[in-house]
């Protein structure tokens, strides 16, 4: 019985060290881990290329024109 008391403190403790060492390697590199997301979130919102045909796509001094049915 003291055996298995032995084992189930051990692994608690390894649990615990476990819990402690990745949150501390977390709030270390938590700067560096902010900018390694935010680059993958950029890289797939704003990919090289835009689908599409660009010649499409008004210049700034061009006014769109609406057609307005006639009743």
């Amino acid at each position: 019985m003291q055996t298995l008391i032995n084992v189930l403190a051990l692994s608690s403790f390894l649990v615990s060290a476990a819990a402690v060492t990745g949150g501390v390697y977390v709030y270390t590199n938590k700067d560096s881990i902010i900018e390694s997301v935010k680059q993958n979130i950029m890289g797939e919102l704003l990919p090289g290329e835009l689908p599409g045909d660009l010649n499409s796509i008004p210049s700034v001094g061009e006014t769109p024109t609406l057609s307005v049915p006639q009743f």
